[in-house]
């Protein structure tokens, strides 16, 4: 093959188009590569070399290359190459990690026995002898002073005196059972006085701290835990005291499945972040619910619609209960206030809900069916 078969210089860059036929004017086609060839053959765009500092390609188009002939088959340097764009190799599929499954955060196994042995004390000692039931308020006072006590001088160096709190505490349910709300309120102003003079046996620094610290739990865990004495005192007190805890086991565990379930909106991040709107909605449902039926059957005297005015009064106590407790453990840097009862936690972290929620539903039954 010779250069005098290429004559013409080809059009637009392309090497003899199949659509235009041959150009005018142009010298037959040699014998390695006829017209007939040119028409059968699919047109390639001329690629000109590129200088070594690399020109623009688009200012050399239609411009014959320098030298011997171009062939069809011909490559240009690789230098003057356009890159083609790469297609990444499939990569092999990395395993996907399972997908995680919601957890509780405790070990419910554990909880679910606890719960269900606490039950049946709490139930055996309510119908068969109140005076057992009594014992029963005072033991778990006592116990939960001793948590929070203990707690408070861990976490923060702050000594309220354990003895006096104990001992008044455990008086002051009793009083309330046997003296009614006169006895408890002489018991809370008595204990107090106990406090303040208890911790005068110290040194006076940090005395504030610790007597505040001191009248605080002195309200907050035996003078609340009363009012389930009082509501003890009447006729059906044992049904009462059922009522109360049913309510509050119903509306804790509405917003626990409820929320774990489809919680998604927070309803105090900074406080208690596990806590959603929904979980409350479900607190408020399903005690409202356990409210009618129990007043309606379990209540002389009670209706329904009484029943769900008290359920939407203990969702809404109970929540706050614990919503507390979570802010006094949050400033303590804590999870939970003990480790006596697996899966729960401590005493006073069953305790966070019905403390509040007792002087409620007392004050309630009070208004909707009297005294007893």
């Amino acid at each position: 093959m010779n250069d005098s078969s290429w004559g013409a210089p080809p059009q637009a860059g392309y090497w003899g188009p199949s659509d235009r036929g041959p150009v005018q004017g142009a010298a037959p086609a040699g014998p390695a590569y006829d017209a007939h060839q040119a028409q059968q053959t699919r047109p390639m765009p001329i690629v000109p070399d590129v200088p070594a500092h690399g020109g623009n390609q688009d200012d050399d188009r239609g411009a014959a290359r320098p030298g011997g002939p171009p062939v069809r088959d011909e490559m240009p340097p690789a230098r003057s190459r356009r890159a083609a764009p790469q297609e990444p190799e499939p990569m092999p599929d990395a395993p996907q990690p399972a997908p995680q499954k919601k957890s509780a955060g405790r070990d419910l196994t554990a909880a679910i026995g606890v719960g269900v042995g606490l039950g049946v004390v709490i139930v055996a000692s309510l119908f068969i002898v109140k005076a057992v039931f009594i014992g029963v308020i005072a033991v778990a006072v006592v116990v939960g002073l001793w948590e929070l006590t203990t707690r408070l001088q861990e976490r923060k160096s702050i000594k309220a005196p354990l003895v006096p709190l104990a001992v008044g505490g455990a008086a002051m349910v009793v009083a309330g059972y046997v003296r009614g709300p006169g006895g408890a309120w002489v018991a809370m102003a008595l204990t107090a006085l106990a406090v303040l003079v208890w911790r005068m046996t110290e040194a006076p620094e940090g005395y504030l701290k610790d007597v505040t610290a001191g009248l605080f739990a002195a309200f907050y865990v035996p003078f609340l835990a009363t009012f389930v004495a009082l509501m003890l005192t009447a006729d059906d007190g044992p049904w009462r005291v059922l009522v109360f805890l049913l309510l509050t086991v119903v509306s804790d565990t509405g917003a626990y499945a409820v929320g774990w379930r489809f919680g998604k909106r927070k309803l105090a991040p900074r406080i208690s972040p596990g806590k959603t709107r929904e979980g409350l909605f479900g607190a408020i449902a399903f005690a409202m619910v356990v409210g009618a039926l129990s007043m309606q059957f379990l209540i002389d005297g009670g209706t329904w619609w009484q029943g769900l005015l008290m359920g939407l009064a203990v969702a809404g106590s109970a929540t706050l209960g614990d919503l507390g407790e979570s802010m006094i453990k949050r400033d303590l840097g804590i999870k939970d206030m003990g480790t006596l009862l697996p899966g729960h936690g401590g005493i006073m972290d069953r305790l966070d809900s019905l403390l509040p929620t007792a002087p409620v539903v007392w004050l309630l039954m009070v208004a909707f069916v009297g005294t007893g």
